[in-house]
């Protein structure tokens, strides 16, 4: 009996962490970093793109420092939108129809290695989430997004050859690895409050950095 107890307070503790780690998310997620700087600089813009779940940053190629452009697979397009993600997500859920507990568990759980997604646009999107940004967070910005990419012996981007879903978007070899601490949306978050942007504290959701953009 005494063992059946331990058993059950083991499996409850273990169905209890999942509604702990969602309301520590939602709390931290609540809290605006950098607040009182919103508005006040209106010299630039950048954009935020959601797919519901997943954050892209997106750069007008005229804002993107040559640092960061050297390298990148480029034609004629105006935009360009970074993401960070677990290699193995990117790679085999192109669409969260192939999502598989496999793909979602190894994300999660195991640490893997990560990518920046680029991709590129002609035209601006009416859907993206305008960030008002000066030239200073701007320029830390730049540097943030640089510093997440893995670089080869010679110093150049590591490209994935052929690996992009579309025409417009390739995969770069990423520093870092994937957790339930930092995901997709918390990294982008952290590009924000680095930049001394308007920011969460801390949040692994798309929703709670956009929120905070709405009214801007």
């Amino acid at each position: 009996m005494k063992y059946l107890k331990k058993i059950l307070k083991l499996i409850l503790g273990v169905l209890a962490l999942p509604a702990i780690y969602l309301l520590v998310s939602l709390l931290l997620t609540a809290i605006t970093i950098n607040k009182n700087e919103a508005g006040l600089y209106t010299e630039k813009e950048i954009f935020l793109s959601t797919n519901g779940i997943h954050l892209d940053i997106i750069i007008p190629v005229s804002e993107v420092d040559n640092e960061l452009i050297n390298g990148l697979k480029m034609k004629d397009e105006k935009y360009l939108s970074f993401g960070w993600g677990d290699e193995n997500f990117y790679l085999n859920t192109p669409t969260w129809s192939d999502l598989t507990f496999k793909n979602a568990f190894s994300a999660m759980f195991l640490k893997g290695n990560t990518l920046i997604h680029l991709t590129r646009y002609s035209e601006k999107n009416p859907k993206w989430t305008v960030i008002n940004i000066n030239e200073e967070q701007l320029s830390k910005l730049n540097k943030y997004i640089l510093n997440a990419f893995k670089f080869d012996e010679n110093g150049n981007k590591i490209i994935l050859k052929n690996k992009g879903y579309n025409l417009n978007d390739d995969f770069y070899k990423a520093k870092g690895s994937y957790s339930i601490i930092k995901t997709c949306n918390s990294w982008a978050n952290s590009a924000l409050k680095t930049s001394g942007l308007k920011s969460c504290y801390w949040t692994p959701f798309d929703f709670g950095i956009i929120n905070k953009y709405k009214k801007q």
